[in-house]
This record gives C-alpha cells, structure tokens and sequence, in this order.
C-alpha cells in the first residue's frame, strides 16, 4: 500500500507529474493548425506551473514567495482555459481531459491556500514587529529623566550625562561646541 506524501515534497512531484500530463496531451493532439495553436499555449502554461512553485520554495523573502506561488496560480488558471478550450472546441475529447482538469482546479486550490497562509504569516510577523517597536519607543521615552542640572538618558548597562548647555547652539553656530573639562 502507497503512503500518501503531503508538504513541499508532494506539491513538487505534483506540478511535476502536471507538466509530464500537459507534454503528453500535446503530443497526442491532431496535428491540425488550430489544435497545435491551443496545444502550444498549453504546452507553455502548463509546464511552467512547476517552475514558478520551485522557484517559490527558493524564495528570499515572504513577497518573493507570495508572488512566485501567485505566478504558478495564474499559469494554472490559463492552463484550465486552454484546456476547456480544447475540449469546447471539439480538438479533443472531454472524457479524456477530465482528469487533468481536476488535477488543475486541485493545484490551483493548494496554491491558493498556500499563498494565503504565507499572507496571514507575513501580516503576523509585521503585527508583532510593529507591537515590539511600539514597546521599545514607550521603552525608550520612559528611560528619559529630566533634571535641574542634567539630562540622564538611562541605557543600561551605563548611563551618559550630558549638562544642558550641551544641547544648545554654540556662539558660532552648529555643531555645538562640548563644554571643556
């Protein structure tokens, strides 16, 4: 009995063994003018639907990762629209492409389910970035005492004092000159 396989691996065999379906079905279509038009436009669309996914599983950032699987959803959309085209037309019986258009609708369900949970983790990740740079600014704005004498700006592990006229332009202008010692 074969185990099913789920995860990268599988999409990878997948949009593989989807490419090798599509090459197939273009070598068995007449070789009339208007099957081999619509044969070709398949042909590139529908191999292309694993390249995209691999080049995704390479991907640098979330965006690049999004916009790769995004990439293979369209190839696979278009593929579907070659393919009902082919069978409209009466290039090549329907029966016979059933099962690659299921295949099809199948892997453009995934990709869309893929490419929606990277957004929700993108969306997380900037969420909890933004709340963690909030909290270092309130941080930071708590760690600032005013005194007569000084500003103490407290950065552990030490703190820098700076007298006050240090903040104020010097006679001649900017930069501002630091009061000797």
């Amino acid at each position: 009995m074969k185990e099913e396989k789920s995860g990268p691996e599988d999409l990878k065999t997948r949009t593989k063994s989807f490419a090798l379906r599509v090459i197939r079905l273009y070598s068995a279509l007449p070789k009339r003018t208007e099957a081999q038009v619509l044969g070709r436009q398949l042909l590139r669309s529908g191999t292309s639907v694993g390249a995209h996914y691999r080049e995704a599983s390479r991907a640098r950032s979330d965006a690049e990762f999004i916009s790769k699987l995004e990439g293979g959803l369209q190839e696979l959309e278009e593929s579907i629209y070659w393919m009902e085209l082919i069978v409209e037309s009466d290039v090549f019986p329907a029966e016979q492409l059933t099962d690659l258009i299921g295949e099809a609708n199948e892997l453009a369900a995934i990709l869309v389910s893929c490419a929606k949970n990277a957004k929700a983790t993108r969306d997380n990740r900037k969420r909890t970035w933004m709340a963690e740079a909030r909290t270092t600014k309130n941080d930071l704005n708590r760690n600032v005492f005013l005194d007569r004498s000084a500003v103490v700006l407290f950065f552990p592990p030490s703190s820098f004092i700076l007298p006050p006229s240090s903040f104020l332009p010097s006679p001649g202008g900017f930069p501002p000159t630091w009061p000797a010692r």
